[in-house]
């Protein structure tokens, strides 16, 4: 089976109050292969918050992302959409 790499991904995660949603998304976008986080507040309850977090990347390594969630308190409840391709061999980038 030819190898694919994570390009996107759209995660429900929730978190607790503290990092700060700039800190969080600041966190999260030092995990290698990603390029930008985009986190958006979907509810929040008096311990807890929702989001809706979007990362883009060239090659994301899920399990590393969940691990680096993990240190900030955060969990992912679902996994909302996912984009993936084939690799870009190098040299071949313009």
């Amino acid at each position: 089976m030819e190898r694919s790499v994570i390009r996107r991904l759209v995660l429900d995660v929730l978190k607790p109050h503290e990092p700060s949603l700039p800190e969080f998304a600041s966190h999260v976008c030092k995990t290698p292969g990603v390029n930008s986080v985009n986190v958006m507040l979907v509810e929040m309850d008096e311990k807890t918050e929702s989001l809706r977090v979007i990362v883009e990347g060239d090659e994301i390594d899920f399990e590393l992302l969940k691990k680096n969630l993990g240190e900030c308190g955060a969990v992912i409840h679902s996994v909302d959409e996912v984009v993936v391709s084939r690799p870009v061999p190098e040299g071949s980038r313009s």
